[in-house]
């Protein structure tokens, strides 16, 4: 079979009326990639935080308005996962988790229902009232995502 001639971008076979639009697969990858570069985490984002004092993190805007989930490890680290999801409360125990501290089988009793819900765990490590280490966690297909708004210092509005 052959081409027809004076069809760029496009592929027609002759005898049968099938047309290949070729831009078509191309407008598709340039969609994904726009796509997944709107779903990422900045590790300048995430290390940011590093050496910051806890109070920073206890003002911050977006931190003030998602649950939080405390824990102390065993070297005396504070562990806190801010939320940012669906329906988490729901198996939780009526929001007890919420409250203050946990302890370990607890946590780890939270995180295992997390992976049926989607969300952002952006959890950080604290000790001696600094934060040492910012990572994001997405579970239940979440894709996590940070910007300069999740930054220490940010004071302005935003719908988060």
């Amino acid at each position: 079979m052959s081409r027809a001639k004076g069809m760029k971008g496009r592929s027609r076979l002759l005898g049968d009326e099938v047309v290949v639009d070729l831009r078509l697969p191309a407008l598709a990858l340039i969609f994904i990639s726009v796509a997944l570069m709107a779903g990422c985490v900045s590790k300048q984002d995430l290390d940011s935080w590093q050496g910051i004092p806890v109070a920073e993190l206890d003002k911050h805007p977006f931190f003030l308005t998602v649950p939080v989930v405390r824990t102390i490890a065993s070297d005396g680290t504070e562990i806190r996962n801010y939320v940012n999801g669906q329906n988490v409360a729901s198996c939780s125990g009526g929001g007890q988790i919420f409250k203050s501290t946990v302890d370990m089988a607890s946590y780890s009793g939270f995180s295992s229902c997390m992976q049926k819900f989607q969300a952002c765990n952006n959890i950080f490590y604290i000790k001696d009232g600094r934060v040492q280490q910012y990572i994001t966690s997405g579970t239940g297909g979440s894709i996590c995502m940070t910007d300069e708004s999740m930054r220490p210092g940010f004071r302005g509005s935003k719908n988060f």
